[in-house]
């Protein structure tokens, strides 16, 4: 009896039962093997890539080189090294610490981070046009546009200046609304840059702000730019931005990435279908995730057998010799550049076959 009188007095409740686990969302990890992987080049410290198909029916793959201070380029089919493009300077042709690079028509444009400014070549002959954002620039990395009007471009630039002895502090978040800076460009007549500032944005919450940006892309299908924020000392993920410069509070899952977010690309199947391309910048191998185009669900996950911490990802869906799907071409360690193939990637994560046709 007095054993159960304790029993009905005490206050302490039992212990509650843990519900099951939630089953994962996230497909398993899926592995594509590289159509190639070129000579590596330790010297040159690669970073970002783009594609030009040449008048000749070839396509080139160009490379950004950080500590040699110039363009790589490669046969996008082969991955073989056809040229080397310019040298450590501030003129127009030279370059200074060049890291993203755009590809818009015969046009290419390069930003310099320690010249502060994107200068624009034409292609083939790499002649410079001109360049942009000199004024305001202050550590620009990534770039990303689009065509607003016939002749008319919008240029996004990350500009990811921070403070410190060391450079790795992050400015206040007061100042986090200049983290991507915006451009209107136009060539005139006589085929010269012509380029205005159209001001900057971010988001300066304690939860959102972006710390550390480099990678940018976007979809006016859906009026979205996808920033990557780098800083793993809060969280590194892509955070989604209107074109007028809005952040809508979205950003792809937290748990997504396990390193650094990096290189994106946009891979579209028809006019509204299609998958975002993140870069996990892992090592030994790096990471390639999968979103879906309209929801950024998670569609998948894989890895090569060699690349490794890449920077920069290009994704080239038109035809070519090598690749009648299409490619996708990544940086591997900073020295050398790799090849997918797109047809591979769509099988062996059970892709829409759209994306292959």
């Amino acid at each position: 009896m007095l054993a159960v009188l304790i029993s009905a007095c005490s206050t302490v409740a039992p212990a509650p039962t843990a519900p099951p686990a939630a089953e994962s969302r996230v497909p398993a990890m899926r592995t594509v093997l590289e159509r190639y992987v070129s000579a590596e080049s330790a010297q040159d410290e690669l970073d970002s890539l783009a594609t030009w198909p040449t008048e000749d029916g070839h396509t080139w793959l160009i490379a950004t080189a950080k500590s040699t201070h110039r363009l790589v380029v490669y046969d996008a089919d082969t991955g073989a090294r056809l040229r080397d493009v310019g040298s450590e300077g501030k003129a127009l042709g030279q370059f200074y610490r060049p890291n993203g690079i755009y590809v818009y028509g015969d046009a290419v444009f390069v930003v310099e981070r320690d010249n502060h400014r994107v200068q624009v070549l034409s292609l083939p002959d790499f002649k410079p046009l001109g360049s942009s954002g000199d004024k305001e620039l202050r550590s620009p990395y990534g770039i990303w546009l689009t065509e607003t009007e016939p002749g008319e471009l919008e240029v996004y630039v990350t500009d990811s200046f921070m403070y410190g002895k060391k450079f790795d502090e992050v400015p206040p978040l007061a100042e986090l609304d200049q983290r991507v800076r915006r451009y209107r460009v136009h060539f005139d007549q006589a085929g010269r840059l012509r380029s205005s500032y159209a001001g900057s944005f971010g988001d300066t919450t304690q939860d959102a702000a972006l710390r550390m940006v480099e990678s940018i892309g976007g979809d006016p299908q859906n009026d979205r730019l996808l920033v990557a924020d780098e800083d793993r000392r809060h969280e590194s993920t892509l955070r989604e931005y209107s074109f007028s410069g809005k952040y809508t509070g979205r950003s792809l899952p937290q748990d997504s990435f396990a390193a650094e977010a990096e290189g994106v690309a946009l891979w579209t199947c028809g006019d509204e279908a299609g998958y975002w391309i993140a870069v996990d910048q892992l090592a030994p191998l790096t990471i390639f995730h999968l979103f879906d185009r309209t929801t950024l669900e998670s569609r998948g996950s894989f890895q090569g057998e060699t690349t490794a911490h890449t920077d920069g990802v290009a994704l080239h869906a038109a035809t070519t010799a090598a690749f009648p799907s299409g490619a996708l071409f990544a940086v591997h360690d900073d020295k050398a550049v790799t090849a997918f193939d797109l047809a591979e990637v769509a099988r062996v994560l059970d892709l829409s076959p759209a994306c292959t046709k």
